[in-house]
């Protein structure tokens, strides 16, 4: 395994030609720069104007240029605080920007997948987001040699388990 720091995850960003997807497993991100939004949100807030915009942007330039982003969101019912402020102020601008963003709902069903958030960059390139169980994040890892056909085939067993977005029911 390769740790890699900001700069060398975002050449992931930077460098990806074709796709990037992401499985997205963790009940909680404790991530630093989202706590004054979070915050906001439990407060009952409106979801101000512009949140996220650095990302839409960058989704946006990426699909014009003839690339995919996506991701699956695992989630188990009952929602946590921050899953339901992703589906409410991340994912919707998220979408709109390009993003095909899907829900899989693994309450009732244990299709085998892993607890392991990771990044399949061009269906070639394996970056792992190791959590803490608060979800902080503990570092971020490239695998050296990784099994593609492994994380290919959660991909697509997660994609065809999940559903779009705009047709998810958290009730």
């Amino acid at each position: 395994m390769t740790l890699l720091d900001g700069d060398a995850f975002s050449a992931c960003f930077d460098d990806f030609e074709r796709s990037a997807w992401r499985f997205e497993t963790q009940p909680v991100y404790t991530m630093p720069d989202e706590q004054e939004s979070l915050n906001r949100f439990l407060a009952g807030e409106a979801r101000p104007i512009g949140h996220n915009d650095d990302w839409h942007e960058e989704v946006h330039a990426w699909v014009s240029a003839g690339k995919s982003i996506g991701r699956v969101r695992t989630v188990r019912q009952p929602l946590t605080d921050y899953q339901r402020y992703q589906l409410a102020w991340g994912i919707p601008g998220n979408v709109e920007a390009g993003e095909d963003i899907r829900i899989l709902d693994q309450t009732r069903s244990d299709l085998g997948l892993p607890a392991q958030d990771f990044w399949l960059f061009d269906d070639s390139v394996v970056v792992h987001l190791n959590f803490a169980p608060d979800g902080t994040l503990d570092n971020i890892e490239q695998p050296d040699a990784p099994d593609l056909s492994k994380y290919l085939a959660w991909r697509e067993i997660a994609l065809a388990h999940a559903v779009p977005f705009a047709e998810y029911d958290p009730s």
